[in-house]
């Protein structure tokens, strides 16, 4: 019942949000990083981050979440609350950076670090490793959120999975919170999730790598599978900018996503083909059980993606 009340809750609050954001006009703008052509409501991410925190409160009082996590958890709450004011101020990256890594830390500290990363045991490596790791899913859950739909099902999908993979009642929590904000979002978006809701689930996702690989260190690897279609597209495209000579901080519509809206594909057929990808990358962690030939077998598939897109853009410039 209490997950039919978040999706309830979050439906309501996006939908208040956005009128209120319509009559104040808060609008985003178009722009050359934009994949939309209206201006359009933000802050849908709001509605999200409450029901979302809400929920976790709830499973605490009833204990159904480790207090490591439920804290680690919580520590988002300040992302979301600096990403809030982002939104509207623009504030500068030295901020925003500043803010991330004392998040990290503070996450870290809860979770008690991370204990392993394949065959490192050093606190030193492992947490540096860590800290780079939930400040780089922040930024690429933000980068990644471009067009109607395509964060909140990323995130409905890794909610799915994790369901599935470990049982977790919190999991459900963030199905039911972001699902209520998607049903606004979805092709067209009548609201965007913007920072205040993209930082959030990037550090969530995070925080779910690092917990549940203190638990077994190989659901480091389950996690990094599930999440390959986000990081992945990020990463290479950043190590893309870089070898080209670009400047990383200007914005810019290089991602996989971006590119195939460019070819001509709807919002909704990107979105589409991306779950389907993401049910593939989900049989993969679920049915390969050696966890190297998994994590090979996503990259080749994801690359093998990245080619094809890279063929549609070249025939489409012939």
């Amino acid at each position: 019942m209490i997950y039919i009340i978040l999706f309830i809750g979050s439906f309501i609050f996006t939908y208040l949000i956005k009128n209120y954001a319509i009559k104040k006009s808060l609008l985003a703008e178009v722009n050359e990083r934009s994949s939309h052509s209206v201006p359009t409501p933000h802050g849908g991410g709001i509605a999200l981050a409450i029901t979302w925190f809400s929920g976790l409160v709830y499973l605490y009082m009833y204990d159904m979440i480790d207090k490591d996590i439920f804290y680690a958890l919580l520590v988002g709450m300040m992302i979301s609350i600096v990403s809030f004011f982002d939104d509207i101020f623009e504030l500068s990256a030295k901020l925003r950076i500043f803010v991330q890594l004392f998040v990290a830390c503070l996450g870290l500290y809860f979770l008690g670090g991370l204990e392993k990363v394949l065959v490192f045991e050093n606190q030193i490596i492992t947490n540096t490793f860590a800290l780079l790791l939930i400040v780089w899913f922040i930024n690429l859950y933000n980068f990644l959120d471009g067009i109607d739909g395509y964060a909140g099902s990323e995130a409905v999908f890794l909610g799915v999975a994790g369901f599935l993979l470990f049982g977790d009642s919190l999991f459900l929590v963030l199905i039911a919170s972001v699902l209520g904000f998607l049903v606004w979002n979805w092709h067209r978006a009548k609201i965007f999730m913007g920072d205040v809701g993209s930082t959030l689930l990037g550090y969530n996702v995070a925080v779910f790598t690092i917990y549940y690989s203190n638990q077994d260190s190989n659901n480091l690897w389950i996690w990094i599978i599930l999440f390959g279609l986000f990081w992945f597209d990020a990463t290479l495209t950043l190590f893309r900018r870089y070898k080209n000579g670009e400047k990383l901080s200007q914005a810019h519509k290089k991602h996989a996503y971006q590119r195939l809206t460019q070819s001509g594909w709807s919002h909704s057929k990107v979105v589409l083909y991306s779950v389907l990808l993401n049910i593939a990358l989900f049989c993969i962690v679920y049915f390969v059980t050696n966890l190297v030939v998994a994590f090979v077998t996503s990259l080749v598939m994801l690359y093998i993606v990245t080619r094809f897109i890279d063929m549609k853009k070249f025939l489409k410039m012939v």
